[in-house]
């Protein structure tokens, strides 16, 4: 199931790039036919389309590759790399935009044979946001970095690529050739914006910073599931490689128990996440025998060997499941 997963991510990948080969195409003759700066900006915008699709695919094909002795952990984390790649590609496409814009307010080139590259700039704007929407979906679905920052940038080129259209259609009408690369200058400035949004989001990956909504999901799914054997469980750590997860915690147990008893609840914990998450998790739980300061937080009542009488029940949260330190009374 896994491996037909990214077999249909990697030929999607494929159709991103086709299609931005052909949109760069068609760009290019609307430049030659309007000599436009803004049109031109876009149309390199769309050559960091093209690049930014056949590295997505490549870190597709890297990420879909099993663990191996160098790369225990699997190979997910290239999606982190290649989505900052494409985020910084997408910044320059920005400042290449606020160039041309800046150029052409200096240089007050006149526009020709309009209505040509308005038709054929829509069309191209209103195929890409297609396919945007259609590779954010996707990539929200299967939890692929890689297809969702692809289908940001082509929405962010779709933006763009309107705002093109939209000064043309005045410039068009009024004959006033500065508006056209005004309006380039906004749009740059805006997908100069969401590129570094894409790095920002890359760079926590990749330093496995902590994902607040996605911690706080499964301490509520453990909180709302808890079992009283389960004393507490601290020490939790999430990392993500690609679509997959890697879970490190620690479960305090009854020191009482024997190996067997420890394990299958430990099991349980581990099941309980399984099958609440759609994505592909690994777990790696450290059993941690209970101690006397455990006593006034444990709710097993008929404990045999309790050191001290139960005070309260500590309510789970992100804060203290984080703690290396076992549950106690504050």
């Amino acid at each position: 199931m896994k491996s037909s997963k990214n077999a249909e991510n990697i030929n999607f990948q494929k159709i991103i790039a086709i299609i931005g080969v052909l949109l760069f195409v068609a760009k290019i003759i609307a430049w030659k036919l309007t000599d436009s700066d803004s049109v031109f900006s876009d149309a390199m915008e769309s050559i960091v389309n093209i690049i930014s699709a056949f590295m997505g695919l490549y870190s597709l094909y890297l990420a879909a590759k099993p663990k191996d002795e160098d790369h225990p952990y699997g190979h997910g984390k290239v999606e982190f790399v290649t989505s900052g790649i494409e985020g910084s590609l997408i910044i320059i496409a920005g400042i290449m935009i606020i160039y041309e814009g800046t150029n052409s307010l200096l240089t007050g080139k006149i526009i020709s044979k309009i209505n040509w590259g308005i038709l054929i700039i829509a069309a191209t704007a209103i195929i890409n946001y297609i396919l945007g929407y259609i590779s954010i979906k996707k990539g929200k679905k299967v939890n692929s970095v890689v297809l969702i920052a692809s289908g940001k940038h082509l929405q962010s080129d779709t933006l763009t690529t309107f705002g093109v259209v939209i000064s043309l259609i005045i410039v068009y009408f009024t004959g006033i050739y500065w508006i056209d690369s005004v309006v380039a200058l906004l749009f740059g400035g805006y997908i100069i914006f969401v590129g570094y949004k894409i790095v920002r989001k890359a760079l926590s990956g990749i330093m496995d910073e902590q994902d607040p909504e996605l911690l706080d999901n499964i301490i509520k799914l453990l909180e709302e599931n808890r079992r009283t054997e389960w004393i507490d469980i601290h020490n939790m750590k999430i990392q993500q490689f690609g679509s997959s997860l890697h879970i490190d915690a620690h479960i305090t147990l009854p020191y009482y128990y024997s190996l067997r008893e420890a394990h299958n609840e430990m099991e349980n914990v581990i099941m309980l996440l399984a099958k609440n998450t759609s994505r592909t998790v690994e777990f790696n739980f450290h059993m941690d025998d209970c101690k006397t300061i455990s006593c006034p937080v444990c709710q097993i009542m008929d404990c045999p060997v309790r050191k001290q009488p139960f005070v309260k029940r500590v309510e789970w949260t992100a804060e203290n499941v984080t703690r290396i330190e076992k549950h106690t009374i504050d």
